[in-house]
């Protein structure tokens, strides 16, 4: 056991010890006893109810794709729009079977995910939990790694969401008039649209998140069930042994870093996670079995001058009027999503800014006292999506790969916190903190089989699309990967090393 750095059980807290958040925080008790064993002033108001929360998870769920690399999705809403390139590399059964496969292994890391949540309900996630459960020799350069590519992963997801969003109302566009060719300024010009729309939400109407977090629970029900009623009442069906055995070959956390805004996070949080998670993958399959049964070919589906196939199955059945109806109640529960997404993009950031472990960290973890969200950091992430969605003016490829690396960065974040705590529970068990949400006997198990799965992901995002690989189709997110990290490294070397202590030794000052 490690005799520098003990993380203690703390069963119970004197009450006077707790630093008091101000009245209208709205916090319980337990976020109090939390927040003060991890040495943190509750600086955000909390507003977020356990009932709504789960919105978040439309943000962590995750495909797999046979060949390609992990895509991080939304709702089943946001599923549908990423369907492209399983169909290119799978068809059918590759597509379904391979989701399958992922749905499942994925649920082992988050659950994982959700246990760790529970330990420590904190914006930080992945590298405060490396600080609390990593070897105390190694627990600062791990953390500040993993606090990097946190950073990396949830800056370059929320640019993807927009730029979804954009090319998704550019296909409507060609539907409606087959003579619009997309231009990728124009995409950049939608997703500076949604950039502004994300801003004004965080920053001018924050006090409206939890409705938004209602809206977007009813939206996503209302519009799933249209959906399914459609795909499968209204469209020609295939044979049902098409889409399970003929294959083709053309070529899930958010909540976790809304913990300091959520009431009794301790608790609710990893129930968000697990349930938030296994309840919108059992959605999104019966979306898939829908859309795969009405898709006539597949070539023909990736050669839809829409660019999705969804799209493309609308507007093989309703009229216009339908598909620009029914696309709708995709486009709005994404938009929402994209909001939501941002702001725990910004959290996250602004936690990892406040432990020191960003340049101008000072200036990034500012909060806003009148309107208590981390203002900066809001705007720091809106501008980031921005300056990202720029290379996509020149070019495709490049861009897709910046967008991708949130996938590989992500994976590394889960892989160093798993190892972590299956590290801390197996050698000094009694150090980890109280949780109030466990997997029990199987919890070591289930971490062990996480990892397995996370590593096997990592493995296979950094593999290109096509097995020709040309230095255009070239997925170049390993290069930019391993860049990052080596920057990482520097930062570390010249400044992180000497003003980033790790959030476990701020712990151990509260104790």
């Amino acid at each position: 056991m490690d005799n520098n750095i003990t993380l203690s059980r703390l069963d119970t807290m004197d009450v006077d010890c707790v630093v008091k958040d101000p009245p209208e925080s709205g916090s319980t008790l337990n976020d109090q006893n939390d927040m003060s064993r991890m040495g943190k002033v509750q600086e955000f108001k909390v507003s977020l109810k356990s009932k709504v929360v789960e919105s978040f998870i439309d943000n962590i769920e995750a495909q797999l794709s046979p060949v390609s690399s992990i895509k991080l999705l939304g709702c089943f809403a946001g599923h549908v729009g990423v369907y492209f390139n399983g169909l290119q590399n799978g068809g059918f059964a590759g597509l379904f079977w391979s989701f399958v496969w992922t749905f499942f292994g994925f649920g082992f890391i988050i659950v994982s995910l959700a246990e760790m949540a529970s330990m420590a309900p904190t914006s930080g996630g992945q590298y405060h939990w490396v600080s609390e459960f990593a070897p105390a020799r190694h627990q600062k350069f791990l953390s500040y790694t993993t606090g990097w590519m946190s950073v990396l992963a949830w800056q370059a997801g929320a640019a993807s969401g927009s730029f979804l969003t954009g090319t998704i109302i550019q296909g409507l566009i060609s539907i409606r008039d087959p003579s619009y060719k997309p231009q990728n300024w124009q995409g950049t010009l939608f997703v500076f649209a949604m950039i502004a729309i994300i801003y004004f939400f965080n920053v001018h109407a924050a006090n409206w998140i939890p409705r938004i977090q209602n809206l977007l629970l009813a939206l996503h029900l209302m519009s799933w069930v249209i959906v399914v009623v459609v795909l499968f009442v209204m469209t020609p069906q295939q044979p049902a042994k098409v889409v399970f055995t003929e294959f083709y070959n053309g070529g899930s956390d958010a909540t976790a870093h809304m913990s300091e805004e959520v009431k009794d996070a301790g608790r609710y949080v990893p129930i968000a996670i697990a349930w938030g998670y296994f309840g919108n993958g059992i959605l999104a399959i019966i979306v898939l079995v829908g859309l795969l049964l009405s898709i006539p070919s597949v070539p023909a589906a990736l050669k839809d001058s829409s660019g999705f196939p969804f799209l493309y199955v609308f507007r093989n059945t309703l009229s216009l009027a339908g598909v620009n109806g029914l696309a709708s109640t995709i486009l709005i529960p994404v938009i929402f999503s994209n909001i939501l997404f941002n702001a725990s993009t910004a959290r996250q950031t602004h936690a990892f800014a406040r432990d020191k472990g960003l340049p101008f960290a000072e200036w990034i973890s500012h909060v806003d006292r009148r309107r208590r969200i981390p203002v900066r950091a809001i705007f720091l992430s809106c501008l980031i999506s921005g300056l990202l969605s720029v290379i996509n003016i020149g070019s495709t490829v490049a861009f897709n790969a910046i967008i991708s690396l949130n996938v590989a960065a992500l994976m590394y974040t889960y892989a160093i916190s798993i190892s972590c705590v299956i590290y801390r529970k197996i050698h000094c068990p009694e150090t980890l903190p109280p949780r109030r949400w466990s997997m029990g006997r199987l919890g070591l198990s289930i971490n062990i089989i996480g990892l397995v799965y996370v590593c096997f992901a990592l493995f296979w995002s950094f593999w290109p699309p096509t097995p020709s690989v040309t230095a255009e189709d070239f997925n170049w997110s390993v290069v930019i990967f391993v860049g990052i990290f080596i920057l990482s490294l520097m930062v570390y070397a010249f400044q992180g090393r000497y003003q980033y202590v790790g959030p476990v030794v701020i712990v151990q000052r509260r104790e």
